[in-house]
């Protein structure tokens, strides 16, 4: 018997720290910390139910921080400002809509 999911969407944000001038960067050197507080926020303001925004550790695509992946859907995404988040919700959480330029890509 299946359940329905505790959340509708579930939203990982990448804020892995690794020391100063490591090889492959980290997310939270790329602000990844502020615009995950800035969505958990404004999701929260938009009254948008069913949807989580929490903290991840390392998901393995440093390179292309700020990362974050928005579950059941699988969608991953490189927000790099707060305008970027706000498109997200508008267009990927409300409207079901993925933001297709804001896309990472599974080669990048």
């Amino acid at each position: 018997m299946m359940q329905d999911p505790y959340y509708q969407e579930h939203i990982f944000f990448c804020t892995n720290q690794r020391p100063q001038g490591h090889k492959r960067g980290c997310c939270y050197s790329k602000d990844s910390e502020r615009l995950r507080a800035y969505m958990k926020a404004a999701v929260k303001e938009a009254g948008l139910e069913g949807v989580r925004v929490n903290k991840a550790g390392c998901m393995d695509r440093c390179e292309a921080g700020p990362i974050m992946v928005i579950y059941p859907e699988g969608v991953w995404y490189r927000p790099e400002t707060t305008e970027d988040i706000d498109k997200i919700i508008e267009s990927h959480l409300k409207n079901k809509k993925p933001v297709a330029h804001l896309k990472l890509l599974n080669q990048d």
